[in-house]
Formats: C-alpha cells, structure tokens, sequence
C-alpha cells in the first residue's frame, strides 16, 4: 500500500515499473484495482463523516454551557468530554468486532441507528433535566459514531488506487470539517437561548438538534440499506492473510507502526479535545481587554463588562469564534489533502506536529493577540492529524485492518482522561498554562511522524511497502 508517494519516486529501488494488470493501465483515486469506479460509494460514506463532524461540534459547545448552567468548573465540565469519549471506548472494540462480521455496509447501519437512539434520548433527558440524563445521551451517541468511524476511515483507503488512501481519507475528513463548522453554530443557538427576561433556556432546547440528528441517520440508514456498498479488502503488504506465510499468525500488535499510531491517535485527540473543550473559556477570559469605542452595534451585543474595566467577549461570542476555529479546521483539511498528493503523508505528519507544539508554547507564555492568533493556527495544524495518524497505522495490514482500526479508534479514549488534566491545571491557574498539556501531546503526534518510516520498515519516499525482512 503506498500512501500518497509521488509518481516520479514510487519505483521501489532495484525494482520494474508495475503495470496494473488487471485494469488495463486505468487508473484514478476512485478507481479500485479491478477497474470499478466508486466515486458515488465514497460520496454516500463522506456525508458520515459530516455527521460526526456536526455531532462533536456541538460537543465542545455543550461544555460550556454546563459550566454556566450548574456552576461547574472546567475540570468538573470535562465529563461531558469523558461521556463522549467513554462512548468510543467501550464501543470501539465491539464495533470492530461486528464490522469483521457484517461488513462495511452492515457496520455503517448498525452505527447509524444507534446514533439515532441516542439522538431520540435527548427528548426524554429534557424533561429528566439533570446532568447525568444528558450525559447518558451523549455517550449513546458517541457509541454510535464509534461504530461509523470504525468502518468508514478504513474503508475510505481503500475505495479506490491504494496509492491515495491518505488522499481519500483526508478529503473525506474535510467534510467533517465542515459539520464541526456547523455544529459550534447550532450549539450557540440552541444551548444559549434565553427568554424574554434574559434566562438561559438552554437545557429545555438542547434536544432539538439532536432529534434533527436522529431523523437524518434514520433515512441515511435506509439509503444505505438500497445502495451498493462493496465490501473491498485493503492490501496485505505484509502477507499477514496467507495462511501459509510467516506472518499469518503474527499479532497485529508485533507491528510498531501500528502500536504506535495507537498512542500518537491517544494524544492527538487528547489534544484536541483539550483546545476545543475550553476555546469559549480562553476567548472570554484570556483575549486582552476590548475598548469601550467597541461596544456598539451588533458586536456590541456579543461583549459583557469585564470587573477591571473595559469589555470582553460573550459565551454566546465565544461559541460563534469557535465556528471560526473550524473553519480554520476545515481549511487545514482541504490543503492538507492536497499536500498529501504531493508529499509523504508521514513527513507532513511530523510537521504539523512539531508545529503545533511550538503553538502551544506560545499560547502558553501569553503574548497577547499573538497567542489568540495562535490558537486558531492550532485548529488549522490539527486538521490532517487524525486521517493521516489512521492511514498510517492500519498501513499493509490487509483484512486485519478493521480490528486494528477499532483500537485506533479506542485511543480516542484519550479525549476522555487528557482534558480533565488540562481543565485541573487551568483551574489552578488559568487557561492559557492549561495549554502545556496539548504541547507534549502534539510532540509525541511529531516523534510519530518522523520515526514512521522506521516503525513500519520502509523505504520512505522510495515507496511505503515494507521492507523483505520486515
């Protein structure tokens, strides 16, 4: 399998050119290796990808909203983040599981009504209208998703030339930007509504996006049930599906590549859901004091008084930047996918890593505007991490690939425990130290990166098959 290597240097050394024998020399980033085009199959498998997109985006914005509405503080508001991604740890291996026995298709409606299980509980927690109630609702649907993102990374890689696997899987992951762009929009309208005398009604028209949800997985469930969803194997680059070879009874585990993009997907969404857990406590707290000339017009009704003086901005303010953090998200994921045709997945991997490290430095030593700027190239630096982290991990692994990607996305449990840390520092100081934790997490994305060619035994940008005495 060679993820995004440019043509002039796919040639493994010493090796003939090799013709795609069973097309006929057609090929393309949607056409598989016996000549389908799967182009409309990839589409239909995208528009999951919004989904979770739109669902996690409205996550980062609930937190928020309990902090205001049960006087939490960020440590204690980060169960909402523990409740979304328990949901994936106690489904992911189970979701692998059933996607080996179902397939694609039959993994993508099982997640699908689970969603929509999930979505229709938010009626009934309404009313229950205690923390525990919406919590539940957001682990049912995390459990869900968990079972959509097991079997749709994967099979994005291989729904066309292998080359492009990293290419596919970031572009299908650029529309989950954009529903991470949406969702922080429909949060701020629906979790910060107020009544006529200015109290926040929030907890009473929560459930209305996510009845939205439930209805749309409903239909996406019977469209799926009437489309072709082929079920295609990845390519088994280390021969670990003949059961006459050497590494047929080889653990998926024996393969560091692999075991390691378990850890860097740990702390890369550890980091993640740090920054986008506490974004609206940063922009209301941390951006320097806005002037009083400011406070005027539409804008400003988005400002409250600050105590020392002068104004900052809103929760409600806050939540709508968030939709200008992803779209810096959604930005980073369509020219990350371009990059990838272009360069080393690996190497622009250990990049983006490194760079983001030294954002959080920055974010961290509070420099003013520049540290606010920082934060939302952080959001652009993060976009190709989670697509290219998978595409990389499940790399060669033929059909074994499903049950490694159920624990790459069990590694999302990182998203559960990190968070806490950095709301426990934040608490103690502020916010802005809270950002030394996503730091050493983006090093270790970084150190990934850069050593995977070593991990998984490769020649680097001479091709990403793996070595004879792998």
């Amino acid at each position: 399998m060679n993820l995004n290597t440019p043509d002039s240097v796919r040639q493994r050394s010493g090796s003939a050119p090799v013709q795609n024998q069973t097309t006929g020399g057609k090929t393309g980033i949607f056409i598989t290796p016996d000549g389908r085009n799967v182009l409309f199959t990839f589409t239909l498998v995208t528009s999951l990808f919004f989904l979770w997109g739109f669902c996690n985006g409205m996550i980062d914005t609930m937190d928020k909203h309990f902090q205001e509405v049960l006087h939490l503080n960020l440590s204690q508001s980060a169960w909402v983040q523990f409740a979304h991604y328990l949901g994936y740890f106690l489904m992911a291996l189970p979701a692998g599981f059933l996607a080996g026995k179902l397939g694609y298709k039959g993994g993508i409606i099982a997640g699908l009504l689970l969603v929509a299980a999930g979505g229709l509980w938010f009626i009934p927690a309404t009313h229950i209208d205690v923390f525990w109630a919406f919590l539940l609702g957001v682990c049912i649907v995390a459990a869900g998703l968990t079972f959509l993102e097991t079997v749709a990374n994967p099979y994005t890689t291989v729904l066309g030339d292998q080359r492009y696997g990293a290419t596919r899987i970031n572009l299908a992951q650029s529309f989950n930007g954009i529903g991470s762009l949406l969702g922080p929009i429909a949060g701020a309208t629906f979790f910060y509504s107020t009544n006529a005398a200015g109290q926040n009604t929030g907890s009473q028209t929560l459930y209305i996006p996510y009845l939205g949800v439930a209805i749309v997985v409903i239909v996406l469930s019977v469209v799926f049930c009437l489309a072709s969803v082929p079920d295609i194997k990845t390519e088994d680059d280390y021969h670990m599906d003949d059961p006459t070879g050497p590494e047929s009874t080889r653990s998926i585990w024996t393969h560091p590549h692999f075991v390691m993009a378990v850890w860097a997907q740990f702390f890369y969404v550890a980091a993640q859901a740090g920054i986008f857990s506490f974004f609206i406590n940063y922009m209301t707290t941390q951006l320097p004091t806005i002037p009083a000339a400011w406070n005027h017009g539409w804008f400003g009704s988005l400002l409250v008084a600050r105590a020392s003086g002068g104004f900052a901005l809103s929760d409600k303010a806050g939540a709508f930047l968030g939709a200008l953090g992803q779209f810096c998200f959604l930005s980073g994921r369509f020219s990350g996918a371009y990059l990838l045709k272009k360069n080393p997945a690996h190497s622009l991997l250990g990049l983006y890593g490194l760079l983001n490290a030294i954002i959080c430095l920055v974010i961290f030593l509070k420099l003013g505007w520049v540290s606010v700027v920082c934060v939302f190239l952080s959001y652009f630096f993060m976009s190709i991490m989670f697509p290219t982290i998978f595409a990389l991990g499940i790399h060669g692994l033929g059909t074994r690939s499903k049950r490694a990607s159920a624990y790459i996305v069990m590694a999302i449990m990182g998203g559960a425990i990190l968070p806490k840390l950095m709301g426990y520092v934040a608490d103690k100081t502020d916010i802005s130290r809270g950002f030394i934790v996503p730091m050493f997490c983006f090093a270790f994305v970084a150190f990934y990166g850069f050593r995977w060619t070593k991990l998984a035994g490769t020649k680097g940008v001479e091709g990403m098959s793996p070595l004879a005495e792998h």
